[in-house]
């Protein structure tokens, strides 16, 4: 029986320490998982970073990933965010050709439209930030390429849990997250 796979995204609480971003990913590397999607920066506190990871696989996939993530030394906590539950924001920067003051007016219409923000203006581009979900970026890149993108770059998205719940255990309800009755 073959399960559907799915863009999974997972929260990883790890020491921040060097090399730990590289012993999380060669796991991945090392069982055949492409990391579709990367983030890493500190928390609140300065000694953990969080990792924000996405990766395609089913749920059974996910479960022994997660598993192999938590016998990690460098890792305090995994945890699986559901799309329902969760808020994922990605930060996309396009530096866009607008050589004359037509089409940065019209740049700039649709970079209004998408909320997006004018960072930095020059006499043949302009650089617009566009901070949303996959669909939104998409959305107005496919708008700007028939003015020429000169240059993207993404962050990675970076996810939360809605509500109160965080990936501390402390705030978590008992058996609301149990891996092995909720993920199969």
């Amino acid at each position: 029986m073959n399960e559907e796979k799915k863009l999974q995204t997972l929260a990883v609480l790890v020491d921040n320490e060097a090399g730990v971003l590289s012993r999380v990913s060669r796991l991945f590397s090392g069982k055949g998982y492409n990391i579709e999607s990367l983030a890493v920066g500190t928390t609140d506190n300065p000694k953990i970073s969080r990792i924000t990871v996405e990766v395609i696989t089913d749920d059974r996939q996910t479960l022994l990933l997660s598993n192999q993530l938590r016998k990690l030394i460098c890792v305090h906590s995994v945890k699986l965010l559901k799309p329902e539950h969760s808020i994922r924001r990605e930060l996309v920067l396009m530096k866009v050709l607008a050589d004359t003051s037509e089409k940065r007016n019209e740049v700039i219409q649709i970079a209004n439209i998408f909320r997006a923000s004018i960072i930095d203006v020059s006499v043949s581009s302009l650089t617009i930030a566009v901070i949303g979900d996959e669909s939104k970026s998409e959305a107005i890149e496919k708008l700007l390429k028939e003015f020429g993108i000169l240059e993207l770059v993404r962050t990675g998205m970076v996810a939360l849990e809605r509500g109160q719940y965080t990936i501390d255990e402390q705030t978590k309800e008992k058996g609301e997250f149990d891996y092995g009755k909720n993920v199969l």
